[in-house]
């Protein structure tokens, strides 16, 4: 990452820094940060008091980014530093905010079928216009920055919030390298989370889909009634036709699970609303900062962007 970040950087014919945010890493990550900032002070970095999450330690970046334009780039360098360049011309053009859209993934093709399917359910479920297949590997202009970091939520998607801010937007395509080395530590679970924040925090429609889902339920135990009151009142004529009422225990068996799954299921939707609701109230800081090399007092207690904003 250093080589291959540095060598494009000295393409760029412009001033750079480097954060490079350790988010609580059990390897030497942090050293070699320190090491390469006493090479070149152009790399400067912080290193969490323990894991917080992907998208806070790239928060952590864009609060302490000082540039007229930043980007946000992994360092397992799945999305390739050259690229940069791409981005850098899209921003001379005016564009404020350019993301990279993946044309290929070399991931397990599970992991690329459900990418697939969740970008396009996202696009259809909120009113935003979502970009599919662009994960956070992008630029952003100073003024899109400066409005993401006053912005107060916890469950922080940022391929959304840059979306919501508007701005002048557009894409370049590039295709997805395998990771350089090491095993990802982006699990499922922690995939699966990052997509419910993103459907959770920009779309009401799960709570809608719930309604009509019970809607729909009561609609047909309406008509299931219906045709059971019928089928007793003419039992004779049905018994003709082989559909005499019976016993109906195995459909009230049935009928109970149906209804209990479907309540489980608005409760959960409930449930991921709720659970939003009591994070963002604790107020709690996005990051504690155990050391930081290169950056001026950096807030070690972490920042509460809510009081930050106002």
């Amino acid at each position: 990452m250093f080589k291959r970040l540095g060598a494009a950087a000295a393409t760029w014919g412009v001033d750079y820094e480097v954060i490079g945010v350790d988010d609580g890493s059990r390897d030497r990550t942090w050293q070699l940060l320190k090491q390469q900032h006493t090479a070149d002070p152009r790399w400067r970095g912080l290193s969490f008091a323990r894991n917080f999450g992907h998208q806070t330690a790239v928060s952590a970046g864009l609060f302490h980014a000082t540039g007229d334009a930043v980007i946000i780039i992994d360092a397992d360098l799945q999305d390739p530093p050259e690229e940069v360049a791409r981005l850098l011309e899209k921003w001379h053009e005016g564009f404020e905010v350019v993301f990279a859209t993946r044309k290929k993934r070399r991931d397990l093709l599970v992991k690329r079928i459900l990418a697939w399917g969740f970008y396009r359910l996202l696009e259809k479920l909120t009113p935003l216009p979502m970009a599919r297949d662009a994960g956070d590997f992008c630029l952003l202009d100073k003024k899109v920055v400066t409005v993401m970091n006053a912005l107060p939520e916890r469950s922080r998607y940022l391929r959304g919030l840059r979306t919501w801010c508007g701005f002048r937007q557009t894409s370049v395509e590039f295709d997805r390298a395998e990771r350089a080395a090491g095993e990802p530590q982006y699990t499922f679970k922690k995939s699966f989370k990052l997509a419910m924040d993103g459907l959770f925090s920009f779309s009401a429609m799960p709570l809608r889909l719930a309604t009509y889902l019970g809607l729909w339920v009561s609609g047909f135990a309406f008509l299931g009634a219906m045709f059971t009151l019928v089928q007793k009142l003419f039992a004779e004529q049905f018994a003709k036709i082989g559909l005499a009422p019976g016993a109906g225990f195995p459909t009230i068996v049935i009928s109970v699970l149906f209804l209990g799954g479907v309540q489980l299921i608005c409760l959960g939707i409930l449930g991921e609303y709720i659970g939003r609701i009591y994070e963002e109230v604790k107020g709690r800081p996005l990051w504690i900062i155990r050391d930081s090399a290169g950056l001026a007092s950096p807030d070690r207690v972490g920042v509460n962007l809510r009081a930050h904003s106002s």
